[in-house]
């Protein structure tokens, strides 16, 4: 096969991967907001309260899907950084793309249960599951092309350096949520967004140049 037909079908690859990850990405972040409701045919005073009752449906459903949003750019970079998936990084990216859709779960778990530490340790576990694999499929992906130019190389190792750091914090929150408190556990993902946007930019600027 020469090199124009194994590019053809290396981009058509990547195509079909990046279809099914914008499907599954689209129906897991539909899921998050199913739990967001508020019962029909309610008393003014059973409406409030009702209200009151929904917020932390919405923290998870916010928290979940800028994390979300944030793997779906994640993985917009990969795509453009491994020039085939194939093999292990196939294996890795469909693994992934199954964590993925599991997100709904920890995020119901942790809308009804934030004050107990084993829903936050699962949802923690969760995210922190899926950047290592994440950056599995990175690593996998590098190997498999063998060489690189200088300037993915640097943007790789941006991301990877984001996948590593949010993976060491949400795993580092797990132990913090038994022996400190679920509270304190979810102060530090948020504590953790504007170093993934300091990051994020910092990887485009690297690609870019």
């Amino acid at each position: 096969m020469d090199d124009t037909r194994a590019g053809t079908g290396d981009e058509k690859n990547a195509e079909r991967l990046t279809a099914l990850s914008d499907g599954i990405f689209a129906i897991a972040m539909t899921l998050l907001v199913l739990d967001v409701r508020v019962p029909p045919g309610l008393s003014p005073e059973g409406f409030r309260d009702a209200v009151r009752d929904v917020l932390p449906d919405l923290g998870a459903y916010a928290l979940s899907f800028m994390i979300l949003a944030a793997f779906w750019r994640d993985h917009r970079r990969i795509v453009e950084l491994v020039p085939r998936f194939e093999g292990p990084s196939l294996k890795f990216a469909l693994f992934w793309l199954g964590t993925i859709a599991l997100i709904p779960f920890p995020t119901a778990l942790l809308s009804e249960y934030a004050s107990e530490p084993l829903a936050v340790a699962v949802y923690a576990g969760a995210v922190c599951v899926t950047n290592l694999v994440e950056l599995a499929v990175l690593r996998t992906g590098l190997r498999a092309a063998r060489h690189s130019d200088p300037a993915t190389e640097r943007a790789a190792r941006f991301v990877a350096a984001d996948l590593v750091g949010t993976a060491l914090v949400f795993g580092a929150t797990i132990p913090l949520a038994y022996v400190l408190s679920p509270a304190v556990a979810m102060w530090c993902w948020l504590a953790l967004l504007p170093v993934k946007v300091t990051t994020g930019l910092r990887s485009q600027r690297a690609q870019s140049s």
